[in-house]
């Protein structure tokens, strides 16, 4: 019997066009320059909409360095994205979907992560889920700035022509 999951869910409004915010979120081996956490992510495999990779975390104090393998298959035509860890780490499993929804506003980018940590691991359910909460919204309002800059680039070069 699998167990029962914990469940986080952060959201952002992105102004800037569809293209721009799925393209920049979506190229995985570009995002130790979009998210703050990542020191590196080495792609280890492509096949049509799937990615397999490695994301591995900034050094912690004491040197030690978080890595794991996870895979995205990616939906542009329905704005959804599904991942999952290949190499779970701490979790019993890690599952995440990005939802892409067009706004008046801009692109709600919406990530929901669903997990279970292992018996040993660091952290309980609850304790890992403050985490992964409080992190989301970090990394959300760091993507929002860096995709809405890269627009107003596009936008000011496009002015230029």
């Amino acid at each position: 019997m699998r167990p029962a999951a914990a469940r986080t869910e952060n959201s952002v409004v992105i102004d800037a066009p569809f293209d721009l915010v799925w393209d920049m979120t979506n190229d995985v081996a570009n995002w130790p320059n979009l998210f703050s956490e990542y020191a590196s992510a080495e792609i280890l495999r492509r096949e049509g909409d799937t990615v397999r990779f490695r994301l591995a975390l900034h050094p912690e104090e004491d040197g030690k360095v978080w890595s794991w393998v996870s895979e995205r298959v990616m939906d542009r035509a329905n704005k959804h994205v599904k991942a999952h860890r290949v190499e779970p780490g701490p979790f019993a499993f890690m599952n995440i979907h990005w939802h892409y929804r067009e706004t008046g506003a801009g692109v709600e980018m919406r990530w929901v992560q669903e997990f279970h940590m292992k018996r040993d691991a660091p952290l309980d359910d609850e304790g890992m889920a403050a985490r992964i909460d409080t992190n989301s919204r970090v990394q959300l309002a760091l993507i929002k700035e860096r995709v809405e800059a890269a627009a107003r680039g596009r936008a000011a070069t496009a002015v230029r022509r």
